[in-house]
């Protein structure tokens, strides 16, 4: 337990507080990118910016070293699409920010409470404890996800990649992506069918072509049209059937796809390639949750994979706390068949570039140095991050349950533990 605690503090300790400069010695590099894996090789850090990656790297005077010893380097880890930052306490409505259900109050004659146009980003809260709680276990950014709720539209909004590094501007430029839920759970916002899903997306995607229309605002007209030129847009669906409808509406009207959840995903597989559409997959998916899901399989990742398919990783149900359990999703994709390499790609490179963050998921040459150094393989659950840098920063590795664990921990002096030492 002594070394579990003592050696990330060894590391910040060895790091200026704001430096963006630092060599991380003799790591086994996983790039997540076409250099793969390099086995004692060094990284050189300057300005925030990786500028060199090779075996005996000199440290710049002045550039304080990490010895890696051997230990796993990554690229910072994708959270999924959760909503870290715009939800604090799942049953607490007062801090969930993340769904629009405007149902009643929408007089007849302002139209439908179809809001296309509402933009989750705003309400990010950079310093929400459960961001510090996956930050810690190597999440370094998240795609922000708006949430279909009764009373509102199966077209959620909009919502963009955060990054996770404690700032308020923390939106990644040309991240922004439109969510829409089809499927059986969407059915009740839809008249109880999916095909009434298809035809309210056609009725808003014409009303957006001609700049009028019922079903939308004149912001969601303006909003929509911006995704039928080329714009990226998240499709929750499972049932390969309706994956085939998502491709064909999406090809048909401009859009870039990406698919979340796919359950079914393998079944189409040819297609969603032919489309190059990326796909989010839960990995421990391994049994049917509706009747979406019949074909939900443990191989899902691996046979999309072999198919040529780009696999990625999002937790579905308790995304938002749990988005640390990234790495069990792509463990257990390794465990069933996806080769490890495709698996660490699926939780930093993929993502990355699947929503526009080309400066980050791999250790590269110029890329943003987002980077997390670990105890051992990132994708067994008994391996810790022992350091996350954004951008050279190392960060503190405390969160909140950090510091409950230490206060209840220590002995008991004058006071209860529930009050702080001053």
């Amino acid at each position: 337990m002594k070394r579990l605690m003592m050696v990330p503090l060894l590391l910040a300790a060895a790091l200026p507080a704001f430096a963006q400069d630092l060599l991380i010695r003799d790591a086994t590099v996983h790039t997540a990118a076409a250099a793969g894996t390099l086995k004692n090789h060094d990284v050189l850090v300057q300005g925030g910016v990786v500028r060199a990656i090779g075996p005996g790297l000199a440290a710049p005077a002045g550039v304080p070293v990490v010895e890696a010893r051997g230990r796993p380097l990554t690229p910072g880890l994708f959270g999924g699409l959760t909503g870290l930052g715009i939800e604090e306490v799942s049953g607490e409505a007062a801090t969930v920010d993340a769904g629009l259900a405007l149902g009643a109050m929408v007089p007849a004659h302002e139209g439908s409470s179809w809001r296309p146009e509402f933009d989750v980003d705003v309400a990010f809260n950079p310093h929400s404890a459960a961001i510090g709680v996956n930050r810690i276990e190597g999440i370094t950014f998240t795609v922000l996800s708006p949430s279909a709720l009764p009373g509102g539209s199966f077209v959620a909004g909009q919502g963009s990649a955060m990054l996770l590094d404690g700032r308020y501007d923390a939106a990644l430029a040309g991240s922004r992506s439109l969510f829409i839920d089809l499927g059986g759970d969407a059915s009740q916002l839809s008249g109880g069918s999916r095909a009434g899903q298809w035809m309210l997306l056609e009725q808003a995607v014409a009303e957006a072509r001609a700049g009028n229309g019922d079903l939308l605002t004149r912001a969601g007209r303006a909003t929509l049209a911006r995704y039928l030129a080329g714009g990226r847009v998240v499709f929750q669906v499972d049932r390969a059937a309706d994956i085939r409808q998502v491709l064909a509406f999406a090809r048909k009207n401009g859009m870039r796809p990406v698919i979340a959840g796919g359950a079914e995903a393998w079944r189409v597989a040819a297609e969603i390639k032919a489309a190059d559409a990326v796909v989010l997959v839960d990995a421990l998916a391994n049994l049917p949750g509706s009747f979406d899901s019949l074909a939900s399989d443990l191989d899902t990742a691996a046979r999309l994979h072999a198919a040529g398919v780009k696999v990625g990783f999002s937790k579905r149900g308790d995304a938002t706390h749990n988005a640390r359990k990234q790495r069990q999703l792509a463990g257990n994709a390794v465990a069933h068949g996806l080769p490890w390499e495709a698996a660490l790609a699926g939780l930093t490179a993929v993502p990355a570039e699947a929503f526009g963050v080309n400066d980050r998921g791999r250790i590269a040459v110029g890329q943003a140095a987002d980077l997390v150094l670990w105890s051992g393989d990132p994708l067994e659950v008994s391996t810790y991050a022992e350091q996350v840098w954004f951008k050279g920063v190392a960060t503190r590795m405390r969160s909140r349950q950090t510091e409950l664990r230490d206060r209840y921990l220590a002995p008991e002096g004058p006071l209860p533990r529930a009050y702080p030492a001053r």
